[in-house]
């Protein structure tokens, strides 16, 4: 009887043990993958002052430049889109936004973009694009070298290019009208510029300014009769309301130059001579990108330009107008 119960107590614990066994094989044996390390995503405000073709360009090659360095929306970057719509107060309210979600970047698109996130922030990374004259609108210590929290690209355009073409087409003009926002500091600075150079080829010139869209309509009327064409400078007003623009000066067989692609070949613009936005924004990006990954600081990276300027005639606005183009320039421009 004893032995019996010696012989059950052994198999009793023998499958014990081997459950036992079977349930440490079931926890152990499970393979677990080693837990991966959490990819960081970045946080980039993105300001954009007003809403037109070159600026949304220079937005998406900024896009577009951080992602050909590996810097992808929905990866590893999460962009906070936001565009002013001309507004000061809104520009305030969106880099204050920034600041305060503590972003990693900023890209700030035109000049008062720029100058409004600069005195919102000295600490975090400010890349900008479509800007003239960092140094002028104090926004760096030097274009070689920044020197703070501030780098990016230029859209700086000699007007003498504007000028030079517009002499191709209007060979006999004598008076040339400067249409531009007077607040606008990168406006300010082209103008200036153009009076200069067309002094020098005995062209008078009479300004026409605005305050904001709803003035153009009235300034644009004010030059009617009284100047052979209109020069535009890079304007960020004057480029979202071109199409009422030459509402207004197709009627009146009045030529207008500006140094911005986009009004030219969709809003109605005559001609013009334009850097690349789009290439604009992709070098930004990819300035954004070493910013990023530490591989450089705004502080040292020098502004970038373009050397290369694109010639744009809108073929239908200037027949509309009673336009020649001459042969050799239509040969030359896109």
């Amino acid at each position: 009887m004893l032995k019996k119960m010696n012989r059950k107590k052994m198999v009793a614990l023998a499958i014990g043990a081997v459950l036992a066994v079977g349930v440490l094989a079931g926890c152990g044996g499970e393979k677990k993958e080693p837990a991966k390390a959490a990819t960081k995503v970045y946080q980039v405000g993105v300001l954009q002052l007003v809403q037109h073709g070159a600026l949304d360009a220079s937005n998406k090659g900024f896009v577009d430049g951080l992602a050909s360095k590996g810097f992808k929306e929905g990866v590893n970057v999460k962009f906070d889109q936001q565009n002013a719509q001309g507004d000061q107060s809104n520009l305030k309210t969106i880099s204050q936004r920034f600041v305060n979600n503590k972003v990693d970047l900023i890209h700030a698109i035109a000049t008062p973009a720029a100058q409004i996130v600069a005195n919102s922030t000295k600490t975090i990374p400010i890349v900008g694009t479509a800007i003239v004259d960092y140094k002028t609108a104090k926004l760096v210590q030097s274009v070689e070298k920044p020197g703070g929290n501030i780098t990016g690209t230029s859209n700086h355009n000699p007007p003498g290019r504007q000028i030079e073409l517009a002499l191709k087409l209007v060979p006999n003009a004598k008076t040339v009208g400067a249409l531009y926002t007077s607040s606008e500091l990168n406006s300010q600075l082209q103008v200036a510029a153009m009076k200069e150079y067309a002094a020098g080829k005995g062209l008078t010139v009479i300004e026409a300014t605005v305050t904001n869209v709803n003035d153009i309509q009235q300034a644009v009327q004010s030059l009617i009769g009284k100047v052979d064409f209109i020069y535009c400078p890079t304007d960020n007003n004057i480029a979202s309301a071109m199409s009422n623009i030459v509402k207004v000066t197709v009627p009146a067989k009045l030529p207008v130059f500006l140094g911005d692609e986009a009004p030219v070949r969709s809003g109605g613009a005559t001609a013009g001579a334009s850097v690349d936005f789009y290439k604009l924004g992709f070098q930004a990006g990819e300035m954004a990108a070493d910013i990023l990954s530490g591989k450089a600081k705004p502080a040292d990276m020098p502004i970038g330009f373009q050397k290369d300027v694109k010639v744009i005639i809108n073929k239908k606005s200037a027949e509309a107008i009673g336009l020649k183009i001459p042969a050799d320039l239509l040969k030359s421009v896109e």
